[in-house]
């Protein structure tokens, strides 16, 4: 495939499509996906639709010349080298988009948006056949779903088969290269390359999520991994993999299909750097205090804390290792990372399902007078018996459960009274590492 070489640094694209005023779709979308996927991103509007989660209300088409305006206005000053368009809703539009493209010698993947996610027709019927005879030529590539692919071919595209059959026929009618997303499918996209004649196969599984927005998401990524330079298979692939990712943190924003996010993984990401440095504050308070050593438990103690809607132990941050005491000190026997401690973040993963606020916990040797001193600080105090445990559970998932079941909600301490080989504990939680390690921190001042 041949194009402008990418941009050095971060490169600059386009979309041309319509905006979605629910923000799951069209610019809404791509702009999202071009900022998570690092390249400058650019927009040409062609219609402002009427939007939400239900279906598309209204529309109303920018003049074609309103569109030719805006390409000019961003390609005469900017070095914009690939562009994506999405919808394109009459012929005076996209013959407009054609003369940009020729004239700037712009790159281009097409997503031939027909039908909004949740449903709203998004091209007029006699549209069709201009973007097939004046844009179509111009591609790199085509990115449509079964449905469009069938449009466009005129066959119908039930099986992979068929697929292939219609990618044929949109390649004979000028595109260097199409994919036919699998979504409406069996998951699989198919990349159809027309110099070499050769499909590849981008096999995938249906996953839980939103999909409002994942055809605009799609070819907004295939357009910056190729704007990143990027061969076409890998930008294929890549794509597909950022749009499971969006969909597996699809928001739950209205009543109909909720949205895709292009930025949850990058969030996430966020989110898991800041926890790492939380924890890292947090055991250095802990190790710092001449006073914590006294409530490190025989096997150590550890402090830990999870992402937002941590869901596994992998979610979880603590000391590898454990904090054990060395010449009464708190000493932290590793680093600190994800998944380092299953014992406490069980203990975090039971809270969190019970108020997502408390995301953090540490766990302290139990006495008398550490329950005493827990109530003189006024920590609000619950418990759990291991004689009472069922077969077949983890301790820290049941035991934090069951405490939390008998207060009716979170409490500020967790405390047990061991059992056969089980060594007594007491649980500090808190909604951040730093929060109850300070906590721990004033729990040992107060036992003297």
């Amino acid at each position: 495939m041949t194009g402008k070489p990418a941009t050095p640094e971060k490169p600059i694209v386009m979309t041309i499509a319509g905006s979605d005023s629910g923000g799951g779709a069209g610019i809404a979308a791509d702009l999202k996906t071009f900022a998570a996927l690092g390249v400058h991103g650019t927009c040409a509007i062609t219609s402002v639709t009427a939007q939400n989660t239900t279906g598309v209300l209204n529309a109303f088409d920018l003049a074609p010349t309103a569109v030719s305006a805006q390409i000019e206005a961003v390609c005469t000053d900017m070095d914009v080298r690939w562009v994506k368009t999405g919808m394109l809703a009459s012929s005076g539009i996209i013959r407009e988009v054609a003369a940009g493209v020729k004239k700037h010698g712009l790159s281009l993947v097409i997503d031939p948006v027909m039908a909004a996610e949740a449903g709203g027709d998004l091209l007029r019927k006699e549209a069709l056949s201009t973007l097939i005879e004046e844009l179509l030529p111009l591609c790199k590539v085509t990115t449509p779903n079964a449905a469009e692919a069938g449009a466009i071919a005129g066959i119908p595209v039930k099986t992979p088969e068929d697929a292939k059959a219609a990618a044929r026929k949109i390649a004979d009618l000028g595109a260097e290269a199409v994919v036919v997303t699998g979504g409406h499918l069996d998951a699989t996209d198919l990349l159809y390359e027309a110099d070499s004649g050769t499909f590849t196969r981008v096999p995938g599984d249906f996953v839980k999520g939103g999909t409002h927005g994942s055809g605009c998401t799609y070819s907004s990524a295939m357009t910056a991994y190729l704007a990143r330079g990027e061969s076409l298979e890998t930008a294929t692939w890549e794509a597909k993999k950022f749009v499971v990712q969006a969909i597996l943190k699809s928001i739950p924003a209205g009543r109909g299909v909720n949205p895709i996010n292009p930025i949850g993984k990058t969030l996430e990401e966020m989110e898991r750097y800041r926890v790492l440095r939380d924890v890292k504050a947090a055991a250095s308070i802990l190790t710092e205090s001449p006073d914590f050593a006294k409530l490190v438990a025989e096997v150590g103690c550890n402090i830990g804390m999870g992402i937002p809607g941590a869901e596994a132990c992998e979610d979880v941050a603590a000391v590898e290792g454990r904090i054990v005491r060395h010449r009464n000190r708190a000493m932290p026997v590793g680093c600190v990372d994800f998944g380092a401690s299953r014992h406490v973040a069980r203990i975090i993963l039971a809270a969190l399902r019970y108020d997502p606020r408390i995301r953090a916990a540490v766990n302290i040797r139990y006495s008398e007078k550490v329950l005493a001193a827990c109530r003189e600080i006024g920590l609000t105090v619950s418990s759990f018996d291991r004689e009472k445990e069922p077969e077949n559970v983890s301790s820290m998932d049941w035991g934090t459960a069951e405490a939390i079941r008998v207060y009716e909600s979170v409490p500020d301490m967790i405390y047990d009274e061991g059992g056969a080989g089980k060594e007594p504990m007491v649980r500090l939680l808190g909604t951040s590492a730093t929060e109850v390690a300070k906590l721990a921190v004033k729990l040992a001042g107060s036992l003297e």
